[in-house]
Parts: structure tokens; C-alpha cells; sequence
């Protein structure tokens, strides 16, 4: 299990350093949301992103990573004390719909064009799998569930840059963008969450406009993240002809998305008091400003420029794509 292997002994080892800069970063960005009102989260990504240079002091790499990893999920997980059964069911079958058509769509719509384009149809399925899913998760999961290759790893590799820096600028661009549209902060949210690629990134442009398009971009963005069980399991019985995988297969459904999913429930249906549910939301919070600062730590946009035009243009067609048809859904009030 991929959470196990980040909580062994040897790999918690040498992460102080890199987990506290990430920290000062996220106190650095909460001090200056509460004295000048901005969104923490931004604030938190673009300090990290300032301090770009730590990514290559290997004493701060390992704790870099774990914020950006466990950290994060952790503090999704715990988003669950935020969030209970009945705003699930308040928002109704149509975002369930909405998620399902739209992630089905860019998928075979990413495949297609990466024919068209020159490339194999499983890099198609690799950049729109994670497009569509939940980001660098999705594409480590499909790409353990694809034949052995040449290209795999480089291909996973570009595709984890490129969606993590597409996820990053969507997170700045689209609070900015959707407000010209005057949503109301549960549309604001659905769209947020069905089309931006990575959990903390859509947490970070959800909680940035208000509490309440918070809480459903995240949880329509779970309902995304719960698609990768359905499209590894087509793409174990339709791709892998050549024998299972190689290396550590992930999880099909993500950790963090089962510890949310008890939380809600127990939020939901006991009766948890109060301070429980304010200490678990202000841990949940942290959490994710921390490993957002992480995530800004680690972003390398000069890197994309060492793959090729093709493969980015693929990209961020697939971005577009999965954007339009969320837009197109809440501009004809289908959901």
C-alpha cells in the first residue's frame, strides 16, 4: 500500500526539515490572509512557489515530499468532519451524472485525439485518465494498470508535470474567470470540482471563494476521484494483454478517499460534539495549506518546455474539454 511505504520508518527519516519549511510557509500565508484578506491557499502556493529552490536541497526533498503527499491526503480525509450526508444529498443526482458523462467523455475524447495526433492510444488514456480523475494519483494508478513499455515511464512522468502545473494554473485562473459569470457559490463550486485535475489544487480554488463552494467542490471532486475504480478496471480488462504490471501496484480506491467517506458517515449519523468537529476542521485545514505550500515548493514549469509542444497541446485540450462540458451542464441547467 502506497500509504504504508510513506509511513515506514526509513521513509519518514530526514523529513523534518522539508515538512517544517512547508510549515512556515503555510503560517507565512495564514498571517497574510488574516491581515490583508486574501485566500490562504493562493497565498500558500505562491509563496511555495517563491521557494522553488528548496525542491533541490536534498535535505529538505523528503519532507517536501510527505507534505505534499500524505499530508495532503490526510487533510482531505479529515474534510470529512466539514461535511455530512445531507449536503451530499442536497445536491442531488445531476452532479453524480454530471461527473460520471464528463469524465467518460474526456477520456475517449483524449484517446482519440492522441491517435490523431501521432501517439498511442494508451497515452491518450494515461493524460485523460488523469485529466479527468484526480491528477498525478490517477495517472500513477493507470499507468501501473498499463503493459510493460519503453516510453511508460517518461510518459507518466510528463503526464504527472503536466497536470500538476495545468491543475496549478487552473487553481489561479478559474476563481478569477467563473466570476465573470456570476455563479452562486454552489455552482461555483460544482464547477471547480469536475474539472480541476488534483484534490488540493480544487480545495484550494473552492475554499478561496467561500466555505460553501469549498465543501461541494470537494465533494464533487470525490465523487471524480471515485471514478478511477471503474476506469482501472476497464483498463485492466480492455489494455493489460501482456501480463500484470510491473512495480508496486497503487490502490484502486485511494486511502483518503475511504477515510472521507467513514468520517462523513460518522459525522452525519453520531452524534460527534462540536469541538471534535472544529478541531478536526482546523487540522483538516492546515494540513492542505501545508502541503499546497509543498506542491508550490515543487513546481517546475521549465520542465515542460523540455517534452515537446504535442504532448502539452493534448493537455490542455483535454482541459478544456472536461471544462466546457461542466460549463455547458450549469449553463443549460442541467445540474
Amino acid at each position: 500500500m502506497a500509504t504504508q511505504s510513506i509511513l515506514r520508518p526509513t521513509a519518514l527519516a530526514g523529513i523534518g526539515p522539508g515538512l517544517l519549511a512547508s510549515l512556515i510557509i503555510a503560517a507565512a500565508a495564514a498571517f497574510l490572509a488574516d491581515h490583508y484578506g486574501g485566500p490562504v491557499m493562493l497565498f500558500a502556493l505562491l509563496l511555495g512557489m517563491a521557494m522553488n529552490f528548496m525542491s533541490e536541497v536534498d535535505r529538505c526533498r523528503p519532507g517536501v515530499e510527505f507534505a505534499s503527499k500524505f499530508v495532503l491526503r490526510l487533510g482531505v480525509a479529515m474534510l470529512g468532519f466539514r461535511i455530512t450526508l445531507q449536503q451530499i444529498v442536497a445536491l442531488g443526482w445531476r452532479p453524480v451524472a454530471l461527473v460520471i458523462v464528463a469524465v467518460t467523455l474526456t477520456i475517449l475524447a483524449s484517446i482519440w485525439l492522441a491517435r490523431r495526433m501521432g501517439f498511442e492510444g494508451r497515452f491518450g488514456l494515461l493524460t485523460g485518465g488523469a485529466t479527468a480523475i484526480c491528477g498525478a494519483s490517477a495517472a500513477a494508478a493507470i499507468s501501473a494498470a498499463l503493459p510493460p513499455d519503453p516510453q511508460k515511464e517518461r510518459n507518466t512522468l510528463f503526464t504527472i508535470i503536466g497536470v500538476s502545473t495545468l491543475s496549478t494554473l487552473a487553481m489561479i485562473i478559474y476563481p478569477v474567470l467563473i466570476q465573470l459569470l456570476h455563479l452562486d457559490n454552489v455552482h461555483y463550486g460544482m464547477f471547480i470540482g469536475a474539472t480541476v485535475h488534483d484534490v488540493a489544487q480544487v480545495v484550494g480554488a473552492g475554499y478561496a471563494i467561500s466555505t460553501e463552494a469549498g465543501d461541494t467542490a470537494t465533494v464533487v471532486k470525490l465523487m471524480r476521484v471515485a471514478m478511477l475504480l471503474p476506469v482501472i478496471l476497464a483498463t485492466t480488462v480492455l489494455i493489460r494483454t501482456k501480463g500484470p504490471a510491473e512495480g508496486e501496484r497503487p490502490p484502486i480506491l485511494p486511502w483518503f478517499l475511504a477515510v472521507f467517506l467513514v468520517l462523513v458517515a460518522a459525522n452525519s449519523l453520531l452524534p460527534v460534539p462540536a469541538f471534535v468537529q472544529d478541531a478536526g476542521g482546523t487540522a483538516s485545514r492546515w494540513c492542505l495549506v501545508t502541503a499546497i505550500a509543498a506542491l508550490g515548493i515543487k513546481t517546475r514549469f521549465k520542465e515542460m518546455l523540455d517534452i515537446g509542444w504535442k504532448p502539452v497541446v493534448l493537455m490542455v485540450v483535454e482541459t478544456l474539454i472536461i471544462a466546457g462540458l461542466a460549463l455547458v451542464a450549469i449553463a443549460a441547467g442541467w445540474v
